[in-house]
């Protein structure tokens, strides 16, 4: 819980502008045992194992930094990587604003860690291009990892190699998968 300073200072989830950037702050899902206690684990494997593990020095200085971007109108979106893991959030920023994204980074290691991983402490940011240099000062005064993850545009969501959906196709899974589970 906590109290907004600013109320016009503020941040949502949905991506807002064309050809804005997306990135990561916080450290990459592999780094941790980030698959440990994920809901694609339950999910996938039907498994419910693992420890969440949090560095909560990492935390407060990924907190602050999301902060103080948001405070110096850097960045305008912003969503946590935690129910679900990073592709979930990216997909979730795409259906709250009604745009695609195209990822560009190179998944190194597992792939289902790498998009899945529910590690602690990160959040995708997008941000206009001439805003990265300011971030990436930002990120580095906190100490807090920053990756380019790829672009908002379109009208699909696409991770290389390993996601290609439609924003229609998300929209309505997300809108009606309930419903027609229960038929």
């Amino acid at each position: 819980l906590g109290l907004i300073e600013d109320i016009d200072r503020h941040c949502t989830i949905g991506f807002k502008h064309e050809g804005d950037l997306v990135v990561l702050l916080g450290p990459d899902a592999r780094k941790t045992d980030g698959i440990g206690g994920s809901e694609y684990l339950e999910l996938i494997h039907g498994n419910v194992v693992g420890a969440v593990d949090i560095d909560l020095d990492m935390e407060k200085n990924v907190q602050t930094c999301c902060r103080e971007a948001v405070k110096q109108d850097m960045i305008s979106s912003a969503h946590d990587c935690s129910d679900g893991g990073l592709a979930v959030a990216v997909a979730e920023s795409c259906i709250a604003g009604g745009i695609g994204f195209k990822g560009k980074w190179k998944i190194a290691g597992r792939t289902d860690t790498e998009l899945f991983g529910e590690a602690q402490s990160r959040v995708v940011v997008s941000l206009k291009p001439g805003q990265l240099g300011a971030l990436r000062k930002l990120a580095a005064r906190y100490r807090v990892p920053l990756k380019e993850l790829g672009t908002v545009g379109g009208t699909r969501f696409n991770i290389k190699n390993s996601i290609d959906l439609s924003l229609n196709e998300m929209v309505d899974a997300w809108k009606y998968s309930l419903e027609k589970a229960m038929g």
